[in-house]
């Protein structure tokens, strides 16, 4: 009977297809297997089991080997072209051994069942297909399902990797800002430190302020040192700031050059580095540049003050700060009861060399100072002389621009645009007094192409 259902048990393990063209054999099998979990279908010829599986999928099938029309070899070949996840157990007799070594060389037989058959045999043979076919079945769903989450894997990575992309677009956006405005905090220190050294400036007389000219020298030097940024840095702002602590001194003090001071005068002169010290320690950027203050008046011998520290001790800053202040304090008549000239300021820094300063530091600064000009501390820029009439818009500052009084107007480093221009000749209409304005070169920032 054609697709005769036998059993359909509440949890099937699968689909079980017997064919034979002979209907006792069929129930025979029915009542053999009625008890285990698979659903039963029938067929008693070749063509009716094709049939049934193009309409329902079957798992296993058990065939005669010889039945009339098709036989039992034939059906294997068809359904391995068919079906080929499908296996297949022949139920063969010994006289039909040719037709069995056809169905496993061509369709690919699972197992062949002698006949008669053991029903303890049969049954354990249909449970191990039944397992091989449920484990090609979780196979093939693992598979697929692998393949799926591949996939989606895929998709998430790729929108993973956007996202990094975008993340790191944004983080390096963030980085740039941050270094930007870094650059402008540090920038904003130095404009800060020398508009507080102007304030130092007009404390004293316009002859000896002297901070613009120690700043230039000790940048020189740094320069020709090749100093690091953080050590060059320190070095500026210890230059910019180093007489701070002077501004505790009366007028009288501050006119009098240090090696006419007495008694009192010259204990007060030998506490304005440590004066300094305590005003700028509070500043966290100026920690550095305030031990430099402190010590720029330790002598090498250790005859210094104020903790009379002896050679390498010194830090080296401080004894670079020491021979630019020296060198400039003795061309102003700040140190002797006369101005020393510029050669004489050398050479005396040469004769006290090994007692006062560095001995090799001294050699290296002497040697500099021979190849600047005399009057400027450049370093040996090119640089052009101009006032406010001949100065051309977009010119760089290369030093420091302050009024008569010695305020500063503009630092070193500014572009000189055409409304700054026009607000230094009305400040020349207000004061009475002509600029004179170093820049750089027009090669330099790109004018004159």
């Amino acid at each position: 009977m054609l697709n005769e259902r036998r059993s359909e048990p509440e949890e099937s393990s699968g689909t079980l297809l017997l064919v034979d063209d002979e209907p006792n054999v069929l129930r025979a099998l029915g009542r053999l297997l009625r008890r285990e979990p698979y659903r039963l279908l029938t067929a008693e010829s070749g063509a009716q089991a094709l049939e049934v599986m193009s309409r329902t999928e079957v798992d296993v099938v058990v065939t005669d080997s010889r039945m009339p029309g098709m036989d039992g070899a034939e059906l294997l070949r068809r359904i391995q072209q068919q079906w080929p996840d499908c296996l297949c157990l022949m139920l063969t007799g010994h006289a039909d051994m040719s037709a069995t070594v056809r169905a496993i060389n061509e369709g690919r037989l699972f197992r062949y069942v002698s006949k008669p058959w053991n029903d303890d045999e049969l049954r354990h043979t249909l449970q191990q297909a039944f397992k091989v076919r449920h484990t090609e079945r979780e196979r093939l769903r693992l598979e697929l399902l692998t393949q799926q989450q591949n996939i989606e894997l895929a998709e998430l990575n790729k929108g993973l990797e956007q996202r990094v992309i975008a993340r790191t677009l944004e983080l390096e956006q963030v980085a740039n800002m941050l270094e930007s405005a870094y650059g402008e905090l540090k920038r904003s220190y130095f404009t800060a430190t020398r508009v507080f050294s102007s304030l130092i400036n007009r404390r004293v007389p316009r002859q000896l302020q002297t901070n613009s000219q120690v700043t230039d020298l000790v940048k020189a030097f740094a320069e020709q040192e090749g100093l690091g940024e953080d050590e060059t840095r320190d070095l500026l702002l210890s230059a910019s700031l180093y007489n701070l602590g002077k501004l505790t001194w009366n007028d009288r003090l501050l006119g009098l050059p240090s090696e006419r001071l007495f008694a009192q005068d010259r204990d007060l002169y030998r506490r304005y580095p440590e004066t300094g010290e305590s005003l700028l320690m509070a500043l966290e950027y100026l920690k550095e540049a305030a031990t430099l203050v402190r010590h720029h008046r330790e002598r090498w011998n250790g005859s210094g003050f104020p903790d009379r520290l002896k050679g390498m001790d010194i830090p080296f800053g401080a004894r670079v700060l020491c021979l630019a202040v020296d060198f400039i304090e003795l061309q102003r008549g700040m140190i002797l009861p006369r101005k020393v000239p510029r050669h004489e300021a050398l050479e005396l820094l040469r004769k006290f060399s090994g007692r006062i300063y560095d001995p090799e530091l001294s050699k290296r600064f002497i040697a500099m100072c021979h190849e600047l000009a005399p009057d400027l501390g450049l370093a040996g820029q090119p640089i052009l002389t101009v006032n406010t009439n001949t100065v051309v818009a977009g010119m760089i500052l290369a030093q420091d621009l302050h009024s008569p009084s010695g305020v500063l107007l503009l630092n070193e480093g500014k572009e000189l645009t055409y409304h700054l221009v026009v607000k230094l000749k009305r400040l020349e209409e207000m004061e009475g007094h002509r600029f004179t304005l170093l820049v750089r070169q027009p090669s330099e920032t790109g004018e004159g192409s």
